[in-house]
């Protein structure tokens, strides 16, 4: 395990070489957010260093894992123009790295009634969709809708392989002159000698910022064998919130991941946890309900933390040189080539220097 270095108000951050941290942009926090953010500060020619507490890819916070729902289906509108936005983002990444990182094998949205579905937004974005009925689905899919109920198909979603899409901003990042700090734990952003700070510390972000309304929860999530490729991902919405409850989405080792949305604790991601057995049984209920060509017994589970807002919204906001990037709520991984270009845009704009390219 990597020594921890700290950055304390006694000690300040200095590299294995001797060398203080003075930067022009420091980003606290190499997960997705932060990766995605060195990465559009350093193809626009800035120094940036990116400090990250544990090993780049580790499992204490919200990056980790093998894959990620990636989809358009939302209720609102902004929601699918930033799903777009990042699609594009995804797919120059792909270009420049030579990784696949998105495997569009749709989304079904599973509805009580058609009227709780994305539907309307879809169409008035401009988006496909289908609107299909629990035997249409069966038809295609080894997938079973509850009787009665609807599913929305939307073509341009899937998955996004997380652990390949993280290496793959952070690689861009370092190719083009970015540092990374790894077992570098920053107490406190006074002592970053930086002209603009990114906070990307997920679920540690009260720790660094006191007063940004999130609350950080461990969420469980389990992993099933299923044999026959990929297929859609599956989300079951909520019929009084419009949320998505259950989900589950194609996983390159063992077939099939699943889990509970918004289900978990709140907690102190200092402790660690582990998967909440009682949550392990629903999921599993749910898998075996739904997926009817997948082991009901759970393979593995593991566990990931959201940082939730009371609206699911994200926190992208400046406050002088130090620029809040809080953009989870349990749904961000998706959105990581969009936000990431905000958050540059944000921290420059502090030092007007105008946006990012």
């Amino acid at each position: 395990m990597a020594r921890r270095r700290s950055c304390t108000s006694r000690s300040p951050c200095r590299s294995a070489d001797g060398e203080d941290s003075a930067v022009h942009v420091a980003v606290v926090g190499a997960g997705i957010m932060g990766s995605a953010a060195a990465r559009a500060l350093a193809r626009d020619g800035h120094e940036v260093t990116l400090f990250e507490q544990f090993r780049v890819g580790h499992d204490r916070g919200s990056s980790h894992g093998r894959s990620r729902i990636f989809r358009l289906a939302y209720p609102e509108l902004e929601w699918i123009r930033l799903a777009e936005e990042s699609l594009r983002g995804w797919r120059e990444l792909e270009a420049e790295t030579g990784t696949m990182l998105l495997e569009l094998n749709g989304l079904l949205e599973l509805v009580e009634d058609p009227a709780q579905s994305s539907s309307d937004v879809l169409q008035a974005a401009g988006a496909a969709f289908e609107l299909l009925t629990a035997g249409e689905v069966r038809r295609r899919w080894p997938i079973v809708v509850p009787e009665g109920w609807t599913a929305l198909f939307q073509p341009e979603a899937g998955t996004v392989r997380a652990d390949l899409a993280q290496r793959a901003f952070l690689d861009s990042a370092l190719g083009h002159g970015a540092r990374l700090r790894e077992g570098t734990r920053v107490e406190s952003l006074d002592e970053l000698d930086a002209e603009a700070i990114v906070v990307t510390a997920g679920a540690w972000v009260r720790k660094l910022v006191g007063d940004v309304p999130v609350r950080p929860t461990r969420e469980t999530l389990a992993y099933f064998r299923r044999d026959g490729g990929a297929l859609a991902s599956v989300g079951q919405l909520d019929p009084d919130t419009r949320g998505h409850v259950h989900y589950s989405l194609h996983d390159p080792r063992y077939g099939l991941k699943a889990g509970i949305h918004h289900a978990g604790r709140e907690i102190d991601p200092d402790e660690p946890g582990e998967p909440d057995p009682e949550l392990l049984e629903r999921i599993a209920q749910w898998v075996a309900r739904t997926h009817p060509d997948a082991d009901p017994e759970p393979v593995e589970a593991e566990t990931c933390l959201y940082t939730n807002t009371d609206d699911e919204s994200f926190i992208l906001e400046r406050r002088g040189r130090v620029v809040i990037g809080s953009a989870c709520s349990g749904h961000g991984f998706k959105f990581a080539p969009a936000v990431g270009e905000r958050l540059a845009r944000l921290a420059l704009e502090g030092l007007g220097r105008g946006a990012a390219a």
